[in-house]
């Protein structure tokens, strides 16, 4: 009897653990984002899932090394870009703020274009007027 007990113990919490680690790994974000910030004039909607059906995360997000510098990117360790991108300085460097690194990633990426389609570059394509 104590057998069966410990091994269906054991059995549940390696079941469990896996399930947790499954459902974590499976969460990446919601479909849509609303990207604000206090000095933005309007928000951007950003089509989250539809980025992701086109390339990996690593394309976007990156980290930040223990020297402050940018690191590259680890999964489940995604943070709010203006938790790093706020115009201050890191490691003697100014960091972007989170309107120009945005700015700059987003229409750097759709200018070149991706699997021969470019993506929208003119402010009312994402910050839409409500």
């Amino acid at each position: 009897m104590k057998k069966t007990i410990i091994c269906s113990t054991a059995f549940a919490l390696v079941f469990g653990f896996a399930v947790a680690s499954n459902s974590i790994a499976s969460d990446k974000g919601p479909e849509v984002m609303v990207l604000t910030t206090a000095k933005a004039k309007k928000p951007a909607t950003f089509p989250h899932k539809k980025h992701q059906d086109m390339m990996e995360c690593k394309e976007c997000h990156h980290t930040q090394a223990a020297d402050g510098t940018q690191g590259p990117y680890v999964a489940g360790q995604e943070h709010k870009c203006e938790t790093c991108h706020d115009g201050q300085k890191i490691a003697n460097k100014k960091v972007d703020s989170f309107m120009k690194a945005a700015h700059e990633k987003c229409k750097g990426c759709h200018k070149a274009g991706h699997n021969d389609k470019k993506g929208p570059t003119k402010c009312a394509a994402c910050h839409v007027k409500k």
